[in-house]
């Protein structure tokens, strides 16, 4: 079997992904800035891991090109800036996977659909718990049934326990998308909305009322793929609500395009440290309620456990599966190339409900 890249290995994603692959005789490629940290992350997994120190996402795309891995896993934000170059790096045959939730990037890499059919490669973008738990709730509720109506997707996130700072590739994904503002899908079309609204409280099944605000998320894309609905809205317990972010984010929205504030909003918030705490619950949740034009109504859960973990281990299934040819040509989300039961590889358990009519 051929090699397997983990860009930006020595991340959590990364870390996490890598030790998913360990002893699944594969031949890792620990790709990262970190050389230190690769090396002793290859000698915690195994004498076959094989470390690529870079300094730059040119210096990335420069090696793939050289070297024609089997797949490539890029774990490196913001995607809006890594993702589309480092899926047309990959030569033919390559294949490549990635933990996006940006609209931006995950609509880009869909665009490459036909390009990759003649190059016979496989690209997947957002395989991680955001993008794929909600796809994969709509695809359950969907399934031999017509075009939805409605779609309403929520993710409810448990954290790791522990304190860790954000850091600079979470920082930009997170600003990037919050950038855009508010977007739903009207008449099958994106269209911006007030950001933050469309607040609804959900009732978990493990007991809790959570607060729940529309996010313009890779999810809304997934969603709409799934359900082909017409009006879709992604949602998040995890969205910023209070009067504070409403003010300030029209405003960052239009300075995002200096890459002066960009950088210097990212810093800031890369050195925010999350405190560790109770999470809601033991569990991470996605939720559809998904309506059709007959007035049938149907919704439906998807169970994980730490969101960490969940994302590691699709996100290495789909990886041993392209490397074994398990796929096929085309540019897919999670869901779409898999199947929902990817879910229930991953160690998550659909809780769906009779229709309500």
């Amino acid at each position: 079997m051929h090699e397997v890249w983990i860009l930006g290995a020595n991340g959590r994603c990364g870390r996490a992904i890598t030790h998913h692959l360990a002893g699944a005789k594969l031949s890792p490629v620990l790709v990262g800035r970190d050389g230190m940290g690769l090396r002793n992350l290859a000698a915690a997994v195994g004498d076959d891991a094989r470390v690529v120190t870079v300094a730059t996402i040119k210096d990335v795309i420069g090696e793939i090109a050289r070297n024609a891995p089997k797949v490539v896993i890029n774990t490196i934000g913001p995607f809006g800036d890594s993702a589309l170059p480092m899926a047309q790096a990959c030569p033919a045959g390559t294949h490549y996977v990635d933990l996006s939730n940006e609209i931006s990037s995950i609509l880009a890499l869909l665009e490459l659909d036909a390009e990759a059919r003649v190059a016979d490669r496989t690209i997947v973008t957002g395989a991680g718990f955001g993008v794929f738990a909600a796809e994969s709730v709509v695809m359950a509720l969907c399934k031999d049934l017509p075009a939805a109506w409605r779609i309403r997707v929520t993710t409810v996130p448990m954290m790791p326990a522990a304190s860790y700072r954000i850091g600079s590739a979470m920082a930009g994904s997170i600003l990037s998308s919050l950038a855009l503002g508010g977007l739903q899908y009207a008449d099958s079309q994106l269209a911006h909305v007030p950001a933050f609204g469309a607040m609804e409280v959900l009732a978990v099944p493990d007991g809790a009322r959570i607060e729940t605000f529309a996010v313009p998320s890779g999810e809304l894309v997934a969603a709409q793929r799934a359900g082909r609905a017409d009006f879709v809205v992604a949602a998040s317990s995890l969205a910023p609500s209070s009067p504070l972010w409403r003010h300030m984010l029209p405003m960052a929205a239009r300075l995002w395009q200096f890459r002066v504030f960009r950088n210097f909003a990212c810093r800031l918030l890369a050195d925010v440290e999350l405190k560790s705490g109770a999470p809601i619950g033991t569990n991470s949740w996605a939720h559809a309620r998904v309506e059709w034009p007959s007035g049938t109504i149907r919704q439906g859960w998807l169970r994980t456990g730490e969101i960490m973990t969940f994302t590691a281990s699709v996100a290495a299934d789909i990886a041993l599966r392209l490397a074994r040819d398990e796929g096929r040509p085309g540019a897919y989300t999670p869901g779409a190339l898999f199947g929902p039961d990817l879910a229930i590889r991953a160690g998550g358990e659909f809780q769906l409900d009779h229709e309500i009519t």
